[in-house]
């Protein structure tokens, strides 16, 4: 028998909730179609939810009611809003423990004929954030934040959940300091330091060096002193989504203003390279 909550509980629901989850999402939900293939989740995508979800959980959805009038304010043009109520298989992040079933507001657009994507029975991955006194519903933290579950999509959130919980996990990169380019006794020979701004005021430094007849070399220290261990980040990893997904795409003209033109010209090729070795931020 299909359980329908009660529409009490998700009218005063739907009003507290409506306002904040259209400032969170900020975006128009992505498109959601009846058959969800099954891809291999991308690295960035899932940290970014990670990093701005408190809650993750693991659930199978039971029942998907059309909230419509007052309930639905807020919703994007071309969506419709629904009140999801989920059973839960597990928490895979959180502090409190939560009810065994559990209901959130999620957006989503009818196909070329009008209908909406059969959503019961459907197992996702809702990353979350707690409502104060409703222990039994939870706000989604972003328009993209219900997740259709797959093996993959879950291995990935709890490796990248335990590498942003770690007590040296990497900073968020909030903008380029100051950058020095030296150059060397040979041409070509030379070195750039760059020092990077960070969340938490955390040292962190990208340089490079060039050897003639050398492929240019270049790391990432997480101290005030880069030593010669120093190396890049492996790709796909939270140390490579901060700087690939956190970097600005130029230098900053003002880390470059302490500096001859010759080696801000330098220090920018050698910016460029870093860039190019990371790799997209792909989402």
């Amino acid at each position: 028998m299909r359980i329908v909550p009660r529409i009490a509980a998700f009218r005063a629901f739907a009003a507290l909730a409506l306002v904040p989850f259209a400032a969170v999402a900020g975006q128009v939900p992505p498109r959601t179609s009846g058959v969800q293939p099954v891809v291999s989740p991308q690295y960035a995508d899932i940290t970014d939810l990670v990093l701005r979800s408190p809650l993750v959980i693991d659930s199978v959805i039971r029942s998907a009611v059309k909230l419509d009038g007052p309930q639905a304010i807020g919703t994007p043009p071309g969506y419709v809003r629904l009140y999801i109520e989920a059973d839960v298989i597990a928490l895979i992040r959180g502090k409190e423990a939560v009810p065994a079933r559990i209901g959130w507001l999620y957006d989503v657009a009818p196909d070329a004929r009008g209908r909406l994507p059969r959503l019961t029975k459907r197992r996702v991955l809702a990353f979350a954030r707690p409502i104060a006194g409703r222990t039994n519903q939870v706000q989604l933290t972003g328009a993209d934040s219900q997740r259709d579950w797959s093996a993959p999509a879950e291995a990935l959130t709890r490796r990248i959940i335990t590498e942003s919980i770690a007590p040296d996990a990497p900073p968020r990169i909030t903008g380029v300091g100051n950058a020095f380019h030296v150059a060397g006794t040979l041409p070509g020979a030379g070195e750039t330091q760059i020092f990077l701004q960070t969340e938490t005021r955390r040292p962190v430094s990208l340089s490079v060096i060039r050897q003639p007849g050398e492929a240019p070399r270049w790391a990432v220290a997480l101290s005030e002193i880069v030593d010669e261990a120093a190396a890049p980040p492996p790709r796909d990893t939270l140390l490579w989504y901060r700087l690939a997904c956190g970097l600005p795409r130029t230098l900053p003209s003002a880390a470059l203003q302490s500096m001859e033109p010759a080696d801000q010209r330098a220090a920018a090729e050698d910016y460029r390279f870093i860039l190019s070795a990371l790799g997209p931020c792909t989402r």
